[in-house]
């Protein structure tokens, strides 16, 4: 068996409690655009935008300006400033890494663990949400849906991520909370996965054939003192 020479992580509920972060800002923006004069219930508001996320997906950018010209038929510009502006701030004091995240990195830095990530995310947002917890510093190799034209499980964002990392798929290990995309694709490219057992939002997902369950992340230095310490 090869040794671990690479840790490839998912991003949102692996590294920082995305879901968390999502649902504090689109609250704040509800708010806020009732404050503006959208004349509806919080749970009316709350309801629609759910069902717009579940629709186009949760990274869909314009979710303000959809609900607007659904419920109104025009996007106000009072409404959807005050939605945005709440919106951000409330992301930018929710948006933070998971207990133990920044220890476990700065650990396998230290080990020489080359570090990558690949998200869904389009790449804007995921550096952005590397860049504002301060972690770009961390990453060899980030991977998002913009570079593939392809999301997870599909092989071809997982073999980027590896020819970008240098390391054969056996030295690698995945990380991550959704173990359809995460650890399926990771699994059937040859990489070793590791399942975010304290990021998973979904509960009752197919874990046969994950090697490793991670209750806390810092359970992965573990794994990798186990690894580089056999003869």
């Amino acid at each position: 068996m090869e040794r671990i020479q690479a840790v490839v992580f998912d991003l949102d509920n692996t590294l920082v409690d995305f879901m968390a972060m999502k649902r504090q800002a689109v609250d704040a923006a509800i708010g806020a655009m009732m404050d503006a004069g959208l004349a509806l219930t919080f749970e009316q508001v709350r309801s629609h935008i759910d069902d717009i996320y579940r629709e186009l997906g949760i990274e869909y950018q314009q979710v303000f300006d959809k609900l607007l010209m659904d419920v109104l038929g025009y996007v106000d510009p009072r409404i959807i400033s005050a939605g945005i502006i709440a919106y951000r701030r409330a992301r930018e004091a929710a948006l933070k890494p998971f207990p133990h995240v920044t220890a476990t990195l700065m650990y396998l830095n230290r080990r020489g663990i080359k570090l990558a990530v690949l998200s869904d995310a389009p790449t804007r947002e995921a550096w952005l949400r590397l860049c504002f917890i301060n972690y770009h510093h961390f990453f060899d190799v980030v991977v998002t849906f913009d570079d593939t034209g392809e999301r997870k499980p599909s092989p071809k964002p997982f073999q980027l991520a590896l020819e970008r990392l240098g390391v054969e798929p056996q030295s690698a290990i995945m990380v991550g909370d959704w173990a359809e995309r995460d650890m399926v694709g990771a699994r059937n490219v040859g990489m070793k996965t590791a399942f975010a057992a304290y990021g998973d939002s979904f509960g009752n997902q197919n874990l046969d054939g994950v090697d490793f369950i991670l209750s806390d992340i810092k359970q992965l230095l573990d794994i990798i003192d186990a690894d580089t310490s056999r003869d």
